[in-house]
């Protein structure tokens, strides 16, 4: 197994410029893929069994000033073999398909980037706050996020 396998039979099976293997920066290469796609790509990797990603390690979001990112890392236990896949998201707007109908790992890892981050995963089962209480005002990994000085009569500063 190896990136460039997984990339043509991306390619071949939804003919897309837009979901591209992207290794130009540091760290490991990812695909960057459309948010459209992201759910049947998906479940394109975890049901062929050429590629077999049946486990969802982690989900991140990233704040990347002009847009929103969400990070999926997926591995393949059969092929002892990861990949991370990228969606970029308009900040005005951070909605993606959840993926807890494929993953039930997805379902924390989901509530935590819209805890923290803001972005809402279409079709979660349960979306709202894990690590926060459910009054807090904004999300703290924005880099616009601004830190209250007050919560609840107790003095944060």
């Amino acid at each position: 197994m190896n990136y460039e396998l997984i990339s043509s039979k991306l390619n071949e099976k939804f003919s897309t410029n837009q979901n591209q293997l992207n290794t130009s920066t540091a760290g490991d290469p990812y695909f960057l893929i459309n948010k459209e796609q992201l759910l049947p790509i998906c479940q394109y990797l975890k049901e062929n069994e050429e590629l077999w990603f049946n486990f969802l390690k982690l989900i991140t979001a990233v704040d990347q000033g002009d847009k929103f990112s969400s990070v999926y890392h997926l591995y393949s236990y059969k092929y002892e073999f990861g990949i991370t896949l990228k969606v970029d998201l308009e900040k005005t707007n951070p909605v993606v398909d959840s993926l807890c109908g494929l993953y039930k790992a997805a379902n924390w890892l989901e509530r935590e980037c819209y805890d923290l981050m803001g972005i809402i995963y279409k079709g979660h089962p349960d979306l709202r706050r894990i690590l926060l209480p459910l009054d807090w005002q904004g999300y703290p990994l924005r880099k616009d996020y601004v830190a209250p000085t007050e919560y609840n009569g107790i003095d944060n500063t």
